[in-house]
């Protein structure tokens, strides 16, 4: 693909996108393998997040989501097309995003509370002035009591919490989160999704979530979008969440629209993921 890309007009984002928080213009990705043709991962791919808005990216195993997030992350840089950050065409790093990954980056040897306020340290925020904020932050995430305690005195729930608060006290406009609660059980995962939504519901940051159960991303999105099989992965689908918030995580799956919704998505993501395992199964 050709790379002398053009600046989008002032008020459109790549492509004719309108200017969000994150518009992906023609992103594909490829990665070099030693002796053979390169891996075309992502084929390229458009997506639009508006400022405030809650996107989950649905898809099965393999299929290009955490490769999408790591370039919006600016982890990576992709092999055709660009990515904008409010407006903005991204050059590396992306300083206005929070990255939440599904294994912690908890210090083992610090305890929750300067698990959370090295976030700000290692900015150049005063010792005092960041110790006190994550005492906050800890008290946000419902864990002020455990501020003392080490990562190995947590349960995984509870490391999850001090892991967002590490996230979130740097208060970044977009949140990259990938498939953040996939290590914890069923009800933890609801708990989870509460405290997420509850945080979000405060300052309506744009947060793009990757995660492969698909009750998650219907109970906590505004949008949820569907990408195929890889290789050359592609979004195929793009459906509006239209249950009302604020939502309960556990109950809103009791309602009939949520199950029509599930019903409809499903339909679509289902021949994605027998894909994968019937190449599985070839080999």
């Amino acid at each position: 693909m050709d790379l002398a890309v053009r600046r989008p007009p002032d008020g459109a984002a790549a492509g004719g996108l309108p200017v969000g928080a994150v518009a992906l213009h023609e992103v594909s990705v490829a990665f070099a393998i030693r002796g053979a043709p390169a891996y075309k991962a992502v084929a390229p791919t458009s997506l639009a997040v508006a400022e405030g808005a809650f996107v989950a990216i649905v898809g099965p195993t393999g299929c290009g989501k955490s490769t999408l997030l790591n370039a919006v992350a600016g982890l990576l840089q992709p092999a055709g097309g660009w990515v904008e950050i409010f407006g903005e065409r991204l050059a590396g790093l992306n300083g206005r995003a929070g990255y939440l990954f599904q294994q912690d980056a908890l210090m083992p040897w610090k305890t929750a509370l300067d698990n959370v306020a090295i976030a700000l340290e290692v900015a150049g925020t005063p010792r005092r002035e960041a110790v006190a904020a994550a005492r906050d932050w800890l008290g946000k995430v419902g864990l002020a009591r455990f501020a003392e305690r080490y990562p190995h005195q947590l349960s995984g729930g509870q490391r999850k919490r001090v892991g967002l608060a590490q996230v979130l006290i740097r208060r970044p406009r977009i949140l990259l989160m990938d498939e953040p609660f996939g290590p914890l059980d069923a009800q933890t995962r609801q708990i989870m999704g509460n405290l997420l939504l509850g945080l979000w519901a405060e300052d309506r940051k744009a947060v793009l979530f990757v995660t492969h159960d698909l009750e998650e991303a219907i109970a906590l999105s505004d949008r949820v979008v569907i990408m195929s099989a890889g290789p050359e992965a592609r979004i195929i689908g793009d459906h509006v969440i239209d249950l009302p918030r604020p939502r309960d995580a556990a109950e809103v799956r009791l309602d009939p629209r949520f199950h029509a919704l599930h019903r409809r998505i499903w339909d679509q993501l289902r021949a994605e993921v027998a894909k994968t395992y019937e190449e599985g199964a070839a080999r």
